[in-house]
């Protein structure tokens, strides 16, 4: 058990401090000049389609839920007659 343990430790150890095998580019600039160009878009949906699906989702649930606010407003505001 203990061995198990120690391996286990070294295994941990070596991954964290040894450097990275494969060197990862750096995007940043290249989607700061897309989103800071000037192409008359919106700064939310200059990411693409997902951008587009998350803003229409988020928009649709945003009047849902005003609408149902309103009609529970109203629904306690004018109760039924028995």
């Amino acid at each position: 058990m203990n061995r198990q343990i120690f391996a286990l430790q070294q295994v941990a150890r070596r991954t964290i401090s040894s450097s990275a095998r494969r060197q990862v580019e750096n995007k940043v600039p290249q989607k700061q000049k897309h989103f800071q160009e000037d192409n008359g878009m919106p700064i939310h949906l200059k990411g693409g389609g997902s951008d587009t699906l998350l803003y229409r989702l988020t928009m649709g649930l945003t009047v849902m839920g005003a609408a149902y606010a309103v009609f529970e407003l109203v629904k306690v505001a004018l109760p039924q007659k028995k």
